[in-house]
């Protein structure tokens, strides 16, 4: 078993329930581990037998450009897709963080992390 992660994808989207963050947008910053049998790709060296990191960016850019009111809906789908899409991931966790959310105080971010295993 092993894991992969990624770290501080930072992203520009419109999620929000309120109608300024469906205009204006805001800064996103995501971070995704999943966890594998990484033994094969150990002694192949072969990007076929592994966990291939540029997919699941590309899973997180994909599902960050569809707009949603809740952080959580967001998070939902990218760990849907990383299940469908690489069955060698058995387990995935996501963080989506806002950044410099609008809720009338100073907060840096505000995270919603959501796990999910086959």
């Amino acid at each position: 078993m092993g894991s992969i992660k990624l770290r501080n994808i930072k992203v520009f989207a419109y999620h929000g329930c309120l109608k300024e963050e469906e205009q204006i947008g805001s800064d996103y910053r995501v971070d995704l581990k999943v966890n594998g049998d990484l033994s094969l790709s150990a002694k192949t060296d072969a990007l076929k037998d592994t966990i291939d990191y540029v997919h699941l960016n590309k899973i997180v850019k994909e599902e960050m450009a569809i707009r949603s009111k809740l952080l959580e809906t967001v998070a939902e789908r990218i760990l849907n897709r990383v299940l469908e899409e690489l069955i060698i991931v058995q387990k995935v966790t996501v963080d989506v963080s806002k950044i410099n959310p609008p809720i009338g105080g100073n907060v840096a971010m505000v995270t919603v992390r959501r796990s999910k295993s086959r």
